[in-house]
């Protein structure tokens, strides 16, 4: 990852942080905060230009459930790796109500979901979508993805303080 692009990730995640925790402490890990969603997705946007990497999760590269993966762990949520088990695990969401920081699921190449992205609102989504590439911007009204879409889900709001997804 380019250093500007560190820079720039390191600046949002640690505003976010902040804006998380807020000053008297730290938030419950199991209890997000209601701007959550709108962390998880400027979370996402901070990292467009990131490398892809199959199997990756981290600074080194992403691909597309490792992106969920992280941006999730950032704002203190653990969620399932692959972006099968990341929707049978999230509540579903209606696509006429997406928010962002919600996870949009697509079948690409299988039959089931195989892909998934972090909605950022406007009809636009995150996500780290093949080798050789970057995290990148992609359109839900884009004839390609809209036609793969195949349901959105959240973690980040309607699950029990005591039962957040693990």
């Amino acid at each position: 990852m380019h250093r500007a692009h560190r820079a720039r990730a390191a600046g949002v995640l640690a505003a976010a942080t902040l804006a998380l925790t807020g000053c008297a402490g730290h938030a419950p890990r199991s209890s997000p905060q209601p701007d959550t969603g709108a962390t998880i997705a400027a979370l996402a946007v901070s990292l467009v230009g990131a490398a892809y990497q199959f199997g990756g999760a981290d600074a080194r590269g992403f691909d597309c459930s490792g992106l969920a993966l992280y941006v999730h762990e950032r704002v203190g949520l653990t969620i399932p790796r692959t972006a099968s088990e990341q929707r049978r695990a999230a509540r579903a969401v209606p696509l006429g109500e997406l928010a962002p920081g919600d996870l949009v699921f697509f079948h690409i190449h299988a039959r089931g979901v195989d892909h998934v992205g972090i909605y950022a609102g406007s009809g636009r989504f995150i996500h780290a979508r093949r080798a050789g590439g970057a995290v990148a911007y992609g359109d839900l009204s884009e004839g390609y993805y809209r036609a793969r879409l195949v349901s959105a889900g959240r973690f980040w709001e309607g699950f029990p303080a005591d039962a957040a997804p693990r």
